[in-house]
């Protein structure tokens, strides 16, 4: 029994207000029209799904577009991306990405300057099952980077 309540009051932790509020006014920026980069991701464990839509110029995100089917921990992350991404370096994302993964499973540092509310997942360090959807946003910016990219190659070599 107190192992339960020490669970229920660590999930307690985790779905804090600031969550909840990330997750429940996140923006919904809807799909783009003419992205050059897609991309399509789901959380096996928990089947959150996102898509996501990119528009890049000279290595800088300029546009942003997604449909999201996420848990609140998924919502949270997708809404803090919606909400400052454009404008950021192809660069920047992916050391964003990779301080993410590393403050979720080595203690590594949270994120700081306009993405410091990504710093409120930390507690889902404690919760290796929910990385996954945390993390969902990021794998699939990623991807739709080198979506970006490989339809750029391919169209150089026309």
């Amino acid at each position: 029994m107190e192992q339960e309540t020490a669970s229920l009051m660590e999930l307690n932790d985790l779905y804090s207000e600031k969550i909840l509020d990330l997750a429940a006014n996140a923006p919904n920026p809807g799909r783009l029209a003419a992205p050059d980069g897609t991309a399509r991701k789901v959380a096996k464990v928990c089947g959150s799904l996102i898509e996501v839509d990119l528009s890049i110029q000279n290595g800088v995100i300029t546009g942003y577009g997604h449909k999201v089917s996420a848990c609140a921990l998924g919502q949270t992350s997708a809404s803090v991306v919606a909400r400052e991404i454009v404008g950021t370096t192809v660069a920047e994302f992916s050391v964003l990405r990779d301080t993410m993964l590393a403050m979720l499973t080595v203690e590594g540092p949270v994120p700081a300057g306009k993405w410091a509310d990504l710093a409120y997942l930390e507690p889902v360090r404690a919760f290796p099952h929910r990385h996954a959807s945390t993390m969902l946003v990021f794998e699939a910016v990623l991807a739709a980077l080198e979506n970006a990219e490989s339809k750029q190659a391919h169209g150089a070599q026309s």
